[in-house]
């Protein structure tokens, strides 16, 4: 798949260093290519829920920013992503020290991207498929500096009554 930004890698990085409930989550970055992704998840308690499995919001998380990041390598350097909507199943209970998810990009689009991400857990050679998500991607023009109130008259007074 087509790469339009030379250097993707700095947003792609920005995606995981900059978003904090990612960082706070502890979602890392695997490998990177256009349109896949690929991140880890080391599992902790605080990741599971009241019966002692990793929590739907956990699994939902790493299949959404992972579909997200892959579909982030195929966009303009003016572009960013936002998720428009997401379906996501989750097909048996994740347990063990980690999981794994694998996002790829389906259908590229100017617009639209459309990606899946399928989570595992378990080690990669016994891992399980625990969810796989379908995720459609919005793609969005960064505002300039002038359009986002940051312009010329940004620190002009509202004269308006």
């Amino acid at each position: 798949m087509e790469m339009r930004n030379p250097a993707y890698m700095d947003e792609i990085r920005r995606l995981f260093d900059s978003a904090p409930f990612i960082r706070d989550l502890g979602l890392e970055l695997v490998a990177i290519s256009g349109g896949r992704c690929e991140t880890v998840l080391a599992l902790s308690t605080r990741h599971l829920q009241q019966d002692g499995v990793v929590h739907a919001g956990v699994l939902a998380t790493m299949a959404d920013h992972t579909s997200g990041t892959a579909g982030a390598s195929l966009i303009g350097a003016d572009d960013y992503v936002l998720t428009a909507e997401f379906k996501i199943n989750l097909l048996r209970a994740a347990r063990g020290e980690r999981l794994h998810c694998i996002g790829t990009v389906l259908k590229p689009g100017r617009r639209l991207i459309v990606a899946e991400s399928e989570v595992f857990d378990g080690d990669p050679g016994h891992a399980k498929l625990v969810a796989k998500a379908t995720v459609t991607l919005a793609v969005m023009t960064k505002p300039s500096a002038e359009t986002s109130g940051m312009g010329g008259n940004a620190s002009q007074p509202d004269t308006k009554g």
